[in-house]
């Protein structure tokens, strides 16, 4: 009866999984060379990830239409070399110029920030609220000026980190056209691989996690980048017919932070203030009230006619996965937040029912 209890054989198991994790934290040097291979095939994993799934659509349609996978494989891989040839021909020279005035400006940018500072600073109404409050503005300056050149000085010591970052990033992208055409050409026989390590009993629900997992986040992936891309070109014409200096840079910059959700757009309109507000109050009414209509078509036409109601995920829920996330886990964390969430949401759904349906048949 002591060993047919559940609460003692739950008790017996969370004890059984405390001791594991205690070994293996005294042990876990010997796993050190497979946290640098995960740390390895990661990046790549990912990346190419994404791609499959935005062109892996195209070929199965063409699978269909009785066209082999490698021939629509080679065709796909012969239009996005031209491309990224058209790209770099045409618009990297726009971007690098955009870049380079900026930051040639970037110092001017700062001093009229900083003029038009000390001038509110120095205003009656500020002087009334210091009065007021006991506030000191000398030492909130010296502060916020200390912040800065210690975020300076970290960012300066950090560029052994940028650098491995950025190596990282050319290892993955060179190896990713590889992995790539393999996974096209191959990656429909994946599901039926992995059901082959899993019980015979567990493999129709296995199944169908699997499906639903790939549904989710295939969607997400799809629907976002499309969503992303549409709002960097609608504010690319919005910015160009108000005519705001670095249009093609901000609107790129704004297309590539859109892809987190809620957040993404935060951030991406912070530059653009910053050029308007310096520019002149005009342009920077201007600017805001783009920013607002390409909000608002998005948020009321071209995300819920790409991205729908697939993912089912309130966004309060959303935004403290990411904040997690992030935390936890880095940029990275904060890309691979949403799709996740959403894959671990599957998964839970079924393992409660799975339970659920256990205990009725014990009834």
């Amino acid at each position: 009866m002591f060993l047919n209890n559940k609460f003692v054989l739950f008790l017996f198991i969370a004890l059984l999984v405390g001791v594991n994790v205690l070994v293996f934290s005294k042990i876990s040097f010997i796993f050190n060379p497979l946290w640098v291979l995960i740390k390895t095939v990661v990046l790549p994993i990912i990346l190419t990830g994404v791609v499959y799934y935005l062109l892996n659509p195209i070929v199965d349609f063409m699978e269909k239409k009785k066209v082999k996978r490698v021939y629509t494989i080679s065709v796909l891989y012969l239009l996005i070399i031209g491309i990224l040839v058209t790209v770099i021909t045409l618009i990297v020279p726009v971007i690098r110029e955009q870049l380079l005035g900026f930051f040639e400006n970037f110092p001017a940018y700062s001093q009229t920030i900083q003029t038009e500072f000390e001038r509110w600073i120095g205003s009656d109404l500020v002087a009334q609220f210091q009065a007021t409050t006991n506030l000191n503005t000398q030492e909130i300056v010296s502060t916020i000026s200390e912040r800065a050149t210690t975020i300076l000085n970290h960012t300066w010591t950090g560029i052994g980190g940028l650098l491995g970052i950025v190596k990282e990033l050319v290892l993955a992208i060179v190896t990713l056209p590889f992995i790539l055409f393999y996974l096209l050409k191959d990656g429909h026989k994946l599901p039926g691989y992995i059901l082959s390590f899993i019980p015979t009993k567990l493999r129709p629900g296995s199944l169908t996690v699997l499906q639903e997992a790939n549904h989710q986040i295939s969607s997400y992936i799809r629907g976002q980048v499309i969503v992303s891309m549409c709002i960097g070109v609608l504010l690319y014409i919005g910015y160009r017919i108000i005519g705001l200096e670095y249009s093609l840079v901000l609107a790129i910059a704004a297309a590539c932070t859109a892809i987190v959700p809620y957040l993404g757009p935060a951030i991406a309109i912070t530059p653009a203030i910053i050029v308007a507000a310096v520019t002149s109050p005009i342009m920077l009414l201007k600017m805001i009230v783009v920013w607002t209509v390409v909000q608002l078509v998005e948020g009321k036409f071209i995300s819920p006619q790409i991205m729908g109601k697939s993912l089912k995920v309130h966004p309060i829920t959303i935004i403290f996965v990411i904040l997690t996330a992030g935390n936890l886990f880095g940029v990275v964390g904060i890309l691979l937040a949403v799709p996740g969430y959403a894959v671990l949401k599957v998964l839970a759904t079924h393992i409660f029912d799975w339970f659920k349906m256990r205990s009725q048949l014990y009834l």
